[in-house]
């Protein structure tokens, strides 16, 4: 790139310099456009209630810092800390389930013959196509019938059964782009399938299963409407429903603390995606390509 520089006109450079200036002002105003929203919803549990909507600007007029613990204990009988844990259970075991079961799905579909496989595989692409709100009823009744309403099985435990597809389809798809040959040699060494797929495929499935897990604790952390259904004692909330018990239309609102607990409940998510940036990257890379 220098050496480009070097043999290129003032005139010329000076243009490049010009273009690559224009381009990262727009880049950086673009993105305090889209992170202002976050930050007014930091600086927004540091003000008074009357002051949030009546002040578009980020600093408040006035500082008050009793939102944060107003908010901890704003439900009666529980902590926000209860309902943290109750969405690190269910992301947890949502992502556990995810890895085990559609690493499975995917091992079989790539790299086993059975009958109908090519039929089976597309009934899992069709799925796919589902609205979700097409499943909602018959899932519910199965779930009464199994007597498993108001406890955290039907957010958890379908996924430990390929309930996934999505990620099924793009793990499957990321091993079709390991060579056969590997298999071959290991099996030549007296590996057995399940040595082969612990020892050797799930080292190299690695970018796959980060991008299975990530997107899987993005999901399920955020989901509202799953627990919404299933979910009726206060105690088995997570953060989305704990936060919509802070509406109440017969009383006033501590917007002040909503904001509060509201930040606390994206801060794993933000948190995760600047940790495990770029596994995320990798990831959608690299099973893109192996497509």
């Amino acid at each position: 790139m220098k050496l480009l520089y070097k043999n290129l006109s003032e005139s010329a450079r000076l243009r490049v310099y010009v273009s690559a200036g224009i381009r990262h002002v727009f880049l950086a105003s673009f993105g305090i456009v889209m992170v202002y929203p976050l930050l007014w919803l930091v600086f927004s549990t540091f003000k008074p209630n009357e002051e949030i909507f009546s002040n578009v600007g980020l600093l408040p007029e006035t500082w008050v810092f009793t939102h944060w613990a107003q908010g901890w204990s704003a439900i009666r009988g529980h902590t926000f800390g209860l309902f943290f844990m109750n969405s690190v259970t269910i992301s947890g075991l949502a992502i556990v389930g995810t890895l085990i079961s559609c690493s499975l799905a995917a091992y079989a579909f790539s790299r086993f013959r059975f009958p109908l496989k090519k039929m089976w595989f597309a009934i899992l692409l069709a799925t796919m196509m589902l609205p979700d709100q097409v499943l909602m009823v018959p899932r519910y009744i199965l779930f009464v019938n199994l007597g498993w309403i108001d406890s955290f099985a039907p957010l958890t435990v379908p996924h430990f059964f390929g309930a996934s597809a999505f990620f099924i389809f793009l793990i499957t798809q990321f091993i079709r782009g390991i060579p056969y040959d590997l298999d071959e040699s290991s099996f030549i060494d007296g590996c057995s399938r399940i040595r082969f797929l612990w020892s050797i495929l799930l080292p190299l499935m690695r970018p796959a299963l980060f991008t299975a897990a990530l997107f899987t604790f993005m999901w399920t952390w955020q989901d509202f409407m799953g627990p919404l259904i299933y979910l009726t004692s206060v105690r088995l909330y997570p953060m989305p429903l704990a936060l919509n018990l802070f509406v109440d239309a017969q009383a006033a609102i501590n917007w002040g603390a909503l904001h509060a607990m509201m930040v606390f409940s994206i801060a794993p998510i933000i948190l995760l995606f600047f940790v495990a940036q770029r596994y995320f990257v990798e990831g959608i890379v690299t099973t893109g390509m192996k497509g």
